[in-house]
């Protein structure tokens, strides 16, 4: 009984130290934009995470690019509507 305690608290130890630890390694690698002064940094990056970062950023680009677009779409419709109605 005392043996099988003390394996559930090594699991559960072994758990904990894991998570604490793959948590603290990967908040320390993630940078939200790519400039001179995060350079090294982004070098030191696996090529896998380099990608993955990269692709990141290029969606939020697209997204944001697109909201943008729809925008200045809807803003020309309103200006040829208000304009045509002056004539």
């Amino acid at each position: 009984m005392i043996i099988f305690i003390f394996i559930v608290i090594y699991f559960y130890l072994k758990r904990f130290l894991n998570f604490h630890r793959n948590k603290k390694v990967s908040k320390d690698k993630m940078f939200l934009i790519f400039n001179k002064i995060n350079l090294n940094n982004w070098m030191k990056l696996t090529k896998k995470e380099r990608y993955n970062l990269a692709k990141k950023e290029s969606v939020s680009y697209l997204n944001k690019r697109k909201v943008l677009l729809e925008e200045i779409r809807k803003e020309y419709k309103r200006i040829s509507k208000e304009n045509s109605k002056k004539s």
